[in-house]
């Protein structure tokens, strides 16, 4: 079994996509927008294990100029995560209102 978190992430999209598919099946835009979006979140969250441990280095240096960068570096982690918190806010609306949509038009998977 494998401990990479994207691929435990991709089964659990691939799992709960077959699980729920009769829900939005009717919109596969849907499932693009999600694969998209999880993408987007995922390059966001690689940048900030590079941030991290580039901080960490610049740290254990103790050299005054690395201490200096970090600084820049802490501020483009705190936008980072702002970015990542913003991108699940708009993938939970965007499904809402998809399946929402999807069983206001009559379409409950019983089709």
């Amino acid at each position: 079994m494998s401990n990479n978190p994207r691929s435990n992430t991709s089964k659990k999209l691939k799992h709960h996509r077959n699980q729920d598919s009769d829900d939005v099946d009717g919109n596969p835009e849907v499932w693009v927008t999600l694969d998209k979006s999880f993408k987007q979140v995922q390059s966001v969250l690689d940048r900030n294990r590079a941030l991290i441990q580039q901080v960490n280095e610049n740290h254990q240096s103790k050299i005054p100029d690395n201490m200096v960068r970090n600084v820049a570096l802490i501020q483009e982690l705190n936008g980072n995560i702002s970015k990542v918190v913003s991108l699940y806010s708009d993938m939970s609306s965007n499904f809402s209102s998809a399946f929402h949509q999807q069983h206001s038009n009559g379409h409950t998977g019983d089709d």
